[in-house]
């Protein structure tokens, strides 16, 4: 009898084994399953939607439902938008509708989307993260929330002309090639320049880039938030990676949420266009595999 009694508890001792195995591995399909698989473009100012492009087919090609949305009033290819005077809806955009813009977006999707967003896109990334409705953001070459200074002078004299702050916000400000040069390509040949202009540049709205320096900006640095990646470039005029780090490292006090930082070396403000930009996307990628 007491040999029965160890045979038939060995025998239970395994079956509870196999199924524990058996549970754990639906466990880790299930999880596997319920990665997000939609991203949601956040497009920065000055430019239109089409920056994207090719971030949305070669993120498609792995398998990503890719959402980019138009700026309101910026509903139309940049050629168009530049002819469009004047644009009194356009120039009326603030950062809080903005913000409320992009927030209803992504509370219609059925799953929690990765937010990508780039310049003052990633502004808008960082401040919808702490929302807690995205699964994770990435802020490429990001504006800096309220708080963080501009204290790199090629970054004062990139956004001075388009804060306006001499002129009425009842207009739009449309950047000069000059100061896209300047701001965006610098590094690059004039006719590269000139070609980027042309095809991804336009009217903005004054009260939206004014909005960056109003508490519609602020971010609680201390709040948890889902994983965040902060990334940026060594050539970037508008937002050097000093800036971008120091954004990076007032999260780091904040032991319960997950913040990452990557810089990347020969990268301008035009980072999305660049030859370069598949590097960036596939750390990304990698980057968001983890989540």
């Amino acid at each position: 009898m007491k040999t029965k009694s160890i045979f038939f508890k060995i025998v239970a001792s395994i079956v509870i084994l196999f199924f524990n195995l058996s549970m754990f591995s639906q466990t880790q399909k299930s999880n596997s399953e319920m990665k997000t698989k939609t991203v949601v473009f956040i497009t920065g100012a000055f430019v239109g939607s089409n920056c994207w492009d090719e971030w949305k087919t070669y993120f498609e090609s792995k398998g990503y439902k890719v959402i980019i949305p138009d700026y309101p009033y910026k509903d139309a290819d940049p050629a168009t938008l530049r002819n469009r005077k004047p644009n009194s809806e356009l120039a009326g955009l603030t950062l809080e509708q903005l913000t409320a813009y992009y927030e209803k977006i992504i509370r219609e999707q059925p799953e929690k989307p990765i937010l990508i967003g780039h310049s003052l896109g990633g502004l808008l990334t960082q401040i919808l993260v702490h929302k807690n409705i995205a699964a994770a953001g990435i802020a490429i070459h990001s504006a800096p929330p309220k708080g963080i200074l501009l204290a790199k002078w090629s970054s004062i004299k990139s956004i001075w002309s388009a804060l306006s702050l001499f002129k009425s916000p009842k207009k739009t400000y449309m950047m000069s090639f000059k100061d896209w040069q300047y701001a965006f390509t610098n590094g690059m040949t004039e006719l590269e320049q000139k070609t980027a202009y042309e095809k991804y540049a336009t009217p903005e709205s004054v009260r939206l880039i004014r909005g960056g320096l109003t508490n519609a900006a602020k971010v609680d640095f201390k709040k948890h938030h889902d994983p965040l990646l902060i990334v940026s470039g060594d050539k970037d005029h508008f937002f050097p990676p000093s800036i971008n780090y120091k954004n990076y490292k007032k999260y780091k006090k904040n032991s319960n949420s997950i913040t990452d930082y990557k810089e990347f070396k020969g990268r301008n403000h035009y980072v999305l266009g660049l030859p370069t930009w598949k590097e960036n996307a596939d750390y990304i990628l990698n980057w968001m595999s983890n989540y």
